[in-house]
């Protein structure tokens, strides 16, 4: 999501920016931007281009229009979109052919007559307003929290975004219960003077549209190019054995990280091949339960039930091996005889190109230097005393 635009630093150093939040005509801060490898092939003979375009809103939101009046329209163009009431205020992403793709991925038919229609390409005026309704959300948004505060409402008021037109403003916000907003919604009206849309975002959605860093130190996979949302149970941490820490666990959002479903198909595919984790192992100095399992590695650990300090490693093989013996109503001798001794790695020094091995080395007090220039003066001073007295003699 960097944009090289919004890069370019100052006098001062710090950085311009281009102040448009996402909606800057280069599209370069725009989530999942589709490249239009289409656009510089020409179409076959008495083909007309395709009527739909796709528009995008704040945020990352993106809608289809067609265009009734044919207008010359290329990636980039603002124009003017129907809706109701009034016009809203887009910018164009992605034109032609690739548009019906796109419809098609996400079930919207391309014939339909519901689909809107594009007015025309902004004008200057239209600009005007729309940058004066976007330089308004945020103290509206700090006015509209204080304001539910005051009316002691459990919600929170995520964003808000106007319409471009500037005549119709929709409140983003979140809340655990459902929420009596009908003051809510007279006291915006009084304060702002208005049309108020209330809708209510789930918290993922919020942290999508308000972005952020994660603990891996990457921005959010939910505002950069995730676009499902699945649910995410605490099995998957249990699969992956990962501690179930809340804090460590929880995104941004305050729910379960996405990311713990990412690898955890590979982890069911390598569990297949295991004996059950409840599973005792049964042996004439006493049964034994599984403490530990290292699921990409094959090894299992078990402890005898009166000695749970002492773990004995056994591969899957081995194991299922006690178990097959334990099913014909036999016991093995002990764990000893099966567990396998652990192979030291070899550890493996880094040393760093400039030879700054030590990551401490700036916080060791410096030494004193000597005062040389003192030590030389008083020298001089005793040499010049002894040339002196032999001149007196």
């Amino acid at each position: 999501m960097a944009c090289t635009n919004c890069s370019t630093g100052a006098k001062d150093g710090t950085p311009r920016g281009c102040k448009n939040n996402g909606t800057c005509g280069t599209d370069s801060c725009n989530k999942l931007t589709v490249f239009d490898w289409l656009g510089n092939m020409n179409l076959p003979n008495g083909e007309t281009p395709f009527d739909c375009v796709e528009v995008r809103f704040k945020n990352g939101r993106k809608e289809f229009y067609r265009n009734h009046e044919n207008l010359t329209l290329s990636i980039g163009d603002v124009v003017a979109t129907e809706v109701s009431p009034g016009h809203d205020i887009g910018i164009v992403t992605l034109t032609g052919e690739l548009v019906k793709i796109q419809m098609k991925k996400k079930n919207v038919d391309y014939n339909s007559t519901e689909i809107p229609k594009i007015y025309r390409k902004a004008t200057q005026k239209d600009i005007d307003i729309w940058s004066e309704a976007r330089d308004k959300e945020e103290p509206m948004k700090v006015r509209a929290r204080e304001l539910a505060i005051a009316l002691n409402l459990e919600m929170k008021i995520s964003d808000i975004e106007f319409q471009g037109d500037g005549s119709k403003a929709i409140f983003y916000y979140t809340a655990n219960d459902r929420v009596d907003f009908r003051q809510l919604i007279k006291d915006f009206a009084k304060e702002f003077s208005i049309r108020i849309e209330m809708r209510q975002v789930g918290f993922r959605q919020e942290a999508s549209r308000l972005g952020g860093i994660g603990s891996c130190g990457r921005e959010l996979c939910c505002s950069t190019w995730l676009t499902d949302f699945r649910s995410v149970n605490t099995s998957a941490a249990r699969y992956q054995q990962l501690s179930l820490n809340p804090q460590k666990l929880a995104g941004q959002c305050g729910k379960l990280k996405c990311c713990l479903n990412y690898e955890l198909d590979t982890y069911l595919d390598a569990l297949k091949d295991f004996p059950d984790f409840e599973t005792k192992l049964q042996t004439e100095k006493g049964d034994a339960i599984c403490q530990k399992q290292d699921i990409f590695k094959g090894l299992m650990w078990f402890a005898y039930t009166d000695n749970f300090a002492v773990w004995h490693m056994l591969n899957i093989e081995q194991v299922k091996e006690i178990i097959a013996e334990n099913k014909q109503k036999r016991k093995v001798s002990a764990l000893e005889d099966y567990a396998t001794e652990v192979i030291s790695e070899a550890k493996i020094d880094f040393n760093n190109a400039m030879g700054q091995e030590s990551l401490t080395r700036f916080d060791q007090p410096k030494k004193k230097k000597k005062n040389n220039k003192k030590r030389n003066h008083s020298r001089d001073r005793k040499q010049n005393s002894d040339n002196k007295n032999e001149n007196k003699k």
